[in-house]
C-alpha cells in the first residue's frame, strides 16, 4: 500500500506542474489589474504621484516582470508554504484562506456523510424491492432532485424553514463569544440549512447510482448460485451483492468530493457562509491572482487525492484489484 501510494504521488508531480502552469498563464492572461483596485484611480490627486505609487506597488508585488520569471518565483513560494500576497483582503493569503478553508471542509465532510449514510440503504432496498412503492417514491424524489439546481434548493429552504416557519436563521455565521457552548448552538442552527442544501443535491444522484449498482449485481449468475445454495436473504444481498455493487459506488464517492467542494460555492453565496467558494467569487471579481491561484489550485490537488483514494477504495472492496 505506502509502495502505491508514493508512486502515485511521485507520479502526480508532472500533472500538479502542468496544472499549475496553465492556471498561472490563464489567470494572468485575463483582462483587468489588480493594483488599480488597490489604487484606484481619482484616489491620488496629482497624477505624477499616482504613478510612481502604481509603479511601487506593480514592482512590489513582481507584475513588472516577465510572465516565465512571476511564474518561478510564484512556485518557490508555494513549495515553502507561502501562498503570497492578498490584493484584495490586503494580508497574506494564508491568513485569509484558513477559517473559510475549515468552514468549508466542515459543511462538506457533513453533506457528505449524509448523503452517502442516507442513500447506501435507500439504494439497497430500492434495488431488493424494484417497482415497490418505496421504489417509486425515491426515484420521483431523485428525478425532482436531479431537476432541480442547487440554489433553487437553497433558496426553498430558505422560504419554508426561515422565512415562513421562522424555525432556522437564513443564513450568516455567528461571530460573538467564540467556543462557548451559546456559540455552538448558534453555529449548528446556522450549519443546518446549507449543509441539508448540500446533501439534497448530491443525494438524489447517488440514491440512483446505488440502485442501479445493486440492479446489475442482483442479476449476476453468482447471486443466483447463492440463494439456491439456500442463504439467508440478507447475507446474498449484503455479503455477495452488496461487495460487488460497491465498486461503482467507490467512483461516485470520488467525484462527489470534488463536485461538492466545487458546487459549494453557489451555496455558501446563498447563505453568506464564509468558505472558500465565497473567498474564491470575490477574489475572482477583482482579479486577486494570489488567492485565485491557490484556490484553483486546492481544488485541482483534490480532484488528483480523490483519483487515489479510488484507487485505493477499489483494492478494498474489490480483492481482483492488487495496489502494485
Amino acid at each position: 500500500m505506502l509502495k502505491f501510494l508514493i508512486k502515485r504521488i511521485i507520479s502526480l508531480i508532472p500533472v500538479v506542474i502542468f496544472i499549475s502552469i496553465m492556471l498561472f498563464v490563464v489567470m494572468r492572461s485575463m483582462p483587468g489589474d489588480p493594483v488599480r483596485y488597490m489604487l484606484p484611480p481619482g484616489s491620488v490627486q496629482d497624477p505624477e504621484i499616482y504613478q510612481s505609487l502604481y509603479d511601487a506597488m506593480r514592482k512590489e508585488l513582481g507584475l513588472d516582470r516577465n510572465i516565465v520569471i512571476q511564474y518561478f518565483i510564484w512556485v518557490s513560494k508555494m513549495v515553502t508554504g507561502d501562498f503570497g500576497y492578498s490584493t484584495l483582503y490586503q494580508a497574506s493569503v494564508n491568513d485569509i484562506i484558513g477559517e473559510p478553508l475549515k468552514n468549508s471542509i466542515l459543511i462538506n465532510v457533513f453533506s457528505i456523510t449524509l448523503a452517502f449514510l442516507i442513500s447506501i440503504p435507500v439504494g439497497i432496498k430500492s434495488a431488493v424491492k424494484k417497482d415497490s412503492l418505496h421504489d417509486r417514491g425515491w426515484q420521483i424524489f431523485s428525478l425532482v432532485g436531479i431537476s432541480m439546481p442547487t440554489f433553487f434548493i437553497g433558496l426553498s429552504l430558505i422560504f419554508v424553514f426561515a422565512l415562513t416557519l421562522g424555525w432556522l436563521p437564513s443564513g450568516g455565521m455567528p461571530y460573538q463569544n467564540p467556543g462557548s457552548p451559546e456559540y455552538i448552538a448558534q453555529f449548528l442552527r446556522h450549519l443546518i440549512l446549507p449543509v441539508t442544501t448540500l446533501t439534497l443535491g448530491a443525494l438524489a444522484g447517488t440514491i440512483r447510482y446505488v440502485r442501479g449498482a445493486m440492479l446489475d449485481a442482483l442479476s449476476k449468475d453468482y447471486i443466483r448460485t447463492a440463494r439456491s445454495k439456500g442463504l439467508r436473504e440478507k447475507v446474498v444481498i449484503y455479503s455477495h451483492a452488496f461487495r460487488n455493487a460497491l465498486i461503482p459506488v467507490v467512483t461516485i464517492l470520488g467525484f462527489s468530493i470534488v463536485g461538492l467542494f466545487g458546487g459549494s460555492a453557489i451555496t455558501e453565496q446563498i447563505f453568506v457562509w464564509n468558505g472558500i467558494g465565497t473567498v474564491l467569487i470575490r477574489a475572482l471579481n477583482v482579479k486577486d491572482y494570489n488567492l485565485v491561484l491557490v484556490m484553483n489550485m486546492f481544488y485541482a490537488v483534490l480532484a488528483l487525492g480523490s483519483n487515489i483514494l479510488m484507487d485505493v477504495g477499489y483494492a478494498i472492496v474489490d480483492p481482483r484489484v492488487k495496489l502494485d
